[in-house]
């Protein structure tokens, strides 16, 4: 199918097929036909919506069309390919058993736009067999619509974004809040069911749409209330009012000091390290002292914590150190002049390395700016080799609820206790997922090692997302595993998901991930 926009309830289009892979995946009526709809409509029943849709048009999730009176799958199937090339695929149809277990090695059927369960009594759209090492294996593959779900993304950056449970903003609606500070990032909370379906339709349609964006690997435009403006995509540095920023701070106030303590010994009589959190303070700390340093006599400003370790020595802000100040100077009280000297050297300095400066006391013991000795430039230099490039990290989070576990068997507890007993491998679009302690199916995975445009919609409104199953098939049939639903990967290749009207399955086969494992889904107990 040629490209498409959302619309709502079927007023597009559809105009062709994709050059590269077979036709759209034909897909069962829904039945019965309600007498109301008009005849040349199709009711899709892929979701609660229930869409009427008109010849030539799709339905208003922009998955499924109708097609000369063919319900169908408008995007292909996602196939990874073990070859770092997605054009190295393999032929089906041969007879030879070589060529057949070639053909189940180099191929695994994605979620990625393999159709859901739903009215959710039915088979997954694909439950295929494979052999991996001789042992029977079986792969449940699914997309599953996704009301309980949210994204958790770690930004990268001392600078202050906003507090702690302030409400974040996607074009003026309240799309999810700031939670707790992590080291060297902070971290968001973003969709979730309760901004999907819990305020107005706005709210809804807006956290529906910026959670697809964030997934789908696309920038998203935040505000936070009493905070920064941020410019966020999975795997790309984060930008915060305007600036992008360059790095993640090598460690806090304290844990700078203690890292390069031994490196400053010599060079200078006092170094402070500003930060937000903890502002480090090199003679009074433990380093200083184990090194045999002399106090310097300085006075700083905040509450202190342990020697040479201060809190709140200002506000936080995107200034030094992710603090408010520009003139590091600001947080020093004074010297005590029976301690302090004049010509005594200072080095002011951020937990990247971004801001520094040197200065000596003068005869009334003021701190003035000189010339920083190319010793201690060095030791500037390698606090910003030492932190990490910053990055927005986007992690889909989700549960797996009664229509996905209802497509992998007829008793879902089955599923979910085989899974914590790691008797079954979960996966996102071939991605490794981590599953949660406790109770259900709550899944964890890293977008990035996902399948580009793993995501999708639909106006309940809710996330579709991939997810697969694997175990063995021992595994699979004492879960109580529809087991008469199980077909080859050939087979699949050749007649597309269950409830199907038999047309070829179109396909997208992409390299697989170099960094997730092969196969993509392995059972911990096997891999």
């Amino acid at each position: 199918m040629t490209e498409h926009t959302k619309v709502d309830f079927g007023a597009e289009s559809v105009d062709g097929e994709t050059a590269s892979t077979p036709g759209p995946t034909v897909l069962e009526k829904s039945t019965p036909r309600s007498e109301r709809m008009a005849s040349n409509k199709i009711e899709c029943n892929a979701c609660p919506v229930l869409c009427q849709i008109s010849e030539g048009r799709t339905g208003a999730c922009d998955r499924y069309a109708n097609a000369d009176g063919r319900l169908i799958r408008v995007d292909p199937v996602v196939l990874l390919s073990r070859s770092d090339s997605a054009e190295a695929t393999v032929e089906f149809g041969a007879s030879s058993e070589a060529q057949d277990h070639a053909a189940e090695q180099a191929l695994f059927v994605t979620g990625v736009g393999a159709s859901s369960t739903y009215p959710d009594y039915k088979p997954a759209p694909f439950i295929v067999a494979s052999k991996l090492d001789d042992v029977d294996m079986i792969t449940v593959v699914t997309e599953g619509i996704f009301s309980y779900c949210s994204f958790k993304v770690k930004i990268d950056t001392d600078r202050f974004l906003g507090p702690e449970q302030s409400n974040v903003r996607c074009h003026g609606e309240i799309v999810g809040h700031v939670t707790t500070a992590e080291y060297g990032s902070q971290m968001l909370s973003l969709g979730g069911v309760h901004h999907l379906t819990g305020g107005s339709k706005k709210e809804g349609r807006v956290t529906c749409d910026m959670m697809l964006a964030l997934g789908n690997k696309q920038a998203v435009e935040l505000t936070i209330d009493g905070g920064a403006s941020l410019v966020i995509r999975a795997g790309a540095a984060p930008v915060v009012d305007g600036v992008e920023e360059q790095r993640m701070r090598v460690g806090c106030g304290s844990a700078t000091i203690g890292i390069f303590a031994k490196q400053w010994f010599g060079h200078t009589d006092e170094v402070v390290v500003v930060d937000d959190h903890i502002t480090g303070v090199l003679t009074e700390h433990q380093a200083g002292r184990c090194l045999g340093m002399t106090r310097s006599g300085i006075r700083i400003r905040g509450r202190k914590s342990t020697p040479g370790r201060y809190f709140q020595v200002a506000n936080p802000g995107i200034g030094w150190g992710g603090t408010d100040i520009q003139d590091p100077l600001a947080i020093i009280e004074g010297f005590d002049p029976a301690v302090a000297k004049p010509g005594m050297r200072l080095l002011m300095v951020s937990t990247t390395g971004e801001h520094a400066q040197w200065y000596e006391l003068d005869q009334d013991l003021v701190p003035r700016i000189a010339a920083m000795p190319d010793a201690v430039r060095r030791t500037v230099e390698r606090i910003g080799e030492n932190c990490e490039p910053s990055l927005a990290t986007v992690l889909f989070l989700g549960g797996a609820g009664g229509s996905l576990r209802a497509g992998a068997t007829e008793n879902p507890v089955l599923l979910t206790r085989a899974i914590k007993q790691k008797l079954v491998n979960v996966t996102c679009g071939g991605a490794p997922a981590y599953v949660w302690p406790g109770g259900g199916i709550t899944v964890m995975v890293d977008v990035t090692r996902m399948p580009d445009r793993s995501f999708g919609t639909v106006p309940t409104p809710a996330i579709v997302a991939p997810i697969e199953f694997t175990m063995t098939y021992d595994a699979y049939r004492d879960l109580g595993g529809h087991l008469d639903a199980v077909r080859s990967l050939e087979s699949v290749l050749a007649s597309g998901p269950e409830h199907t009207e038999g047309a070829p399955l179109a396909r997208r086969t992409v390299a697989r991930n170099p960094d997730n494992p092969w196969p993509p889904a392995v059972p911990p107990m096997l891999g």
